[in-house]
C-alpha cells in the first residue's frame, strides 16, 4: 500500500489499521483511539516505549469533555487556538486507555489544522490517536513521501501535501498549577499568557509527553552543532546567507526567520541523512523570540558528545 484516498483512509481505521495522515505540523501515524488494539499497532510500528503517551487528536473541540476533565481555561484556549498546534494536557476520564496516557492520569489532546484531517476525524467521529509516522527518536516526517521511506511504503498515507508548521505542536498542562509549557511549538508563551495569565517555569515533576527525551527528533548520521570535530567532509546545514564550511561535503540552507526554518527544519535534516556523509554540522540559529521551537528539536536532534 502506498498513497490512499480519504474514503479508503476510514475504512483502515475501522478495521483497526494505521494511516499515516497530514496535520499542520507533522504526519502522524494514526489508529483508532476507541480500539486498544490498534493503540498497540501504533506502538510496535514505530518501536516506541509504552511508557510514552500519546496524543488524542479530536474532530472539535466539543469531543473535549467526553475524553477529559476540561478546566475552564481548555475552552478558551480551544476557541482560541483550535484548530491548531496546540496540545493540551488534562485529567483524563475513565474511558481513556493507560495504553495511550502512558499509565498517567492525565491526556494529551488536540484538534489538528488540516482539512483533510479534520474531515477523516469527522466522518469517523472518534478520536485518533497519532504520534509521528517516524520510527521512534527518528527525524519527524513533513511529506507523504518521508513516510513511505521511513516505513519502506508498509504504511498507507493520507497525503496531504507538505505540512505547514513543520514543527509538534505546543504542548501545554493545564493538569495542575501553575500551568507550564512542556514542550515548545509554533504557538509561544505570550499568545498563551494573553489567555491564562503567567505561566509557571519549568523545574517541578509534570507529566511525561512526547518529545521530551534528551534523544529525539535525530538524523542517523552523528550531528553536531557547528562544525563537526576532525578533518572529515561533513553535510552542513546552514541558516540565512552565510556560505557554508570548506570542508563541507554538500550543504543546505534554511530561511533565516523563525516560521521559514521550522517549517523546512525536518526535511532538510532528512535529505542531508540520506547523502552518507560521515558527518552533520548545523549552523546556530538566531537566540531570539520565535525561535524556542527550533532550538528544542535542534538540542535533541544532536549527537550527545563524550564527557556531556
Amino acid at each position: 500500500m502506498s498513497r490512499i484516498d480519504l474514503s479508503t483512509a476510514l475504512e483502515v481505521l475501522k478495521r483497526g489499521e494505521l494511516v499515516a495522515i497530514p496535520t499542520e505540523t507533522v504526519y502522524g501515524l494514526a489508529a483508532d483511539a476507541t480500539q486498544e488494539s490498534a493503540i498497540h499497532k501504533v506502538f510496535e510500528t514505530k518501536g516506541r516505549p509504552a511508557d510514552h503517551p500519546l496524543i488524542v487528536h479530536l474532530g472539535n473541540a466539543d469531543w473535549a469533555p467526553d475524553w477529559a476533565i476540561c478546566p475552564p481555561e481548555l475552552a478558551l484556549l480551544a476557541e482560541r487556538f483550535w484548530p491548531g498546534p496546540l496540545t493540551l494536557v488534562v485529567a483524563r476520564r475513565p474511558r481513556v486507555s493507560p495504553s495511550i496516557t502512558g499509565g498517567q492520569d492525565s491526556v494529551a489532546l488536540r484538534v489538528p489544522a488540516h482539512p483533510l484531517s479534520l474531515e477523516l476525524l469527522q466522518r469517523l467521529e472518534r478520536p485518533l490517536v497519532a504520534p509521528s509516522a517516524n520510527r521512534f527518536g527518528h527525524t519527524s516526517p513533513t511529506c507523504a513521501e518521508h513516510v513511505l521511506e521511513e516505513f519502506a511504503g508498509q504504511v498507507p498515507v493520507l497525503d496531504g501535501g507538505p505540512c505547514k508548521v513543520g514543527l509538534e505542536s505546543t504542548i501545554l498542562d493545564l493538569s495542575s498549577r501553575p500551568f507550564r509549557i512542556l514542550r515548545p511549538g509554533q504557538l509561544g508563551r505570550e499568545p498563551l499568557e494573553a489567555v491564562v495569565g503567567p505561566l509557571g517555569e519549568g523545574g517541578a515533576a509534570r507529566p511525561r509527553v512526547p518529545g521530551a527525551l534528551d534523544r529525539h527528533y535525530s538524523p542517523q548520521t552523528r550531528t553536531y552543532l557547528g562544525v563537526p570535530p576532525g578533518d572529515q567532509a561533513f553535510g552542513w546545514l546552514g541558516c540565512g546567507s552565510n556560505p557554508p564550511p570548506e570542508r563541507a561535503l554538500m550543504a543546505r540552507s534554511l530561511p533565516a526567520d523563525p516560521e521559514g526554518y521550522a517549517q523546512g527544519l525536518y526535511a532538510a535534516l532528512r535529505q542531508l541523512d540520506r547523502q552518507a556523509c560521515p558527518a552533520l554540522g548545523i549552523e546556530a540559529p538566531p537566540r531570539q523570540p520565535g525561535w524556542e521551537a527550533s532550538w528544542d528539536r535542534l538540542s535533541r536532534a544532536v549527537t550527545p558528545q563524550e564527557g556531556s
